[in-house]
Formats: structure tokens, sequence, C-alpha cells
């Protein structure tokens, strides 16, 4: 099994930065694939980001494009998102995710972390 835990996510002024972190543990053999996922109170969970395993690919969500950015430390088996000029419309529940690849993060991650509260005041 694959383990995920998402930390960094709190209140926040709006305009303000954030960066989450995912720490990845357990079988992580054959885990290429990561992302964020979030979703806000009432609402689905939406895809906000994903990286291929040496971090050359990045896939973003139109809404987060230009103010987010994601990294990984594979040495570190750690993911971040980096958010700067937030807004109060990010305001969600984060959730780390893991797959095969960089695709099937982005559409049907295999792993998910139990996510993260970020909350955006305005």
């Amino acid at each position: 099994q694959v383990q995920l835990v998402e930390s960094g996510g709190r209140l926040v002024q709006a305009g303000g930065s954030l960066r989450l972190s995912c720490a990845v543990s357990g079988r992580t053999f054959g885990i290429s694939g990561m992302g964020w996922f979030r979703q806000a109170p009432g609402k689905e969970r939406e895809f906000v980001a994903a990286i291929g395993w040496s971090g050359g690919s990045t896939y973003f969500a139109e809404s987060v494009k230009g103010r987010f950015t994601i990294s990984r430390d594979n040495a570190k088996n750690t993911m971040y998102l980096q958010m700067n000029s937030l807004k109060p419309e990010d305001t969600a529940v984060y959730y780390c995710a893991a797959g095969r690849s960089i695709v099937v993060v982005t559409t049907q991650p295999d792993y998910w972390g139990q996510g993260t509260q970020v909350t955006v005041s305005s």
C-alpha cells in the first residue's frame, strides 16, 4: 500500500501564499505521477495540478495557472504545491493524489491522501 499525508493547510488572507506538502510512504515502486485535487463545500472534487516523475511534465487547472506551482523531491518522497496570490475561491480541502502515470493522476488516481484544509479570507 501507499500512504499519502498532506500538511501545510491553514487560514490565510487573500493575496497571501501557502505551501502544501505531501509525504509519500509505503510501496512507492510504480508510483510515477503525483498531483493535487481540491474540494470546496458543496462542490465536486476538482483537479488542481499534476507532476511527472522527473518533474519535467506538469499540468495545471486553468483556474490556478500562473499562481500555483507544483514540484517534487524524490529523494525525500515529498511533493509540494506552492500557492501564491490566493483568492477566497481557493478555499477548499486539498488532497494529494498519486498514480502509475501523470495521465492517471489527472483523471483517476490510484491513491489519495486524507486532505488538508486551506481557507482564504477576504
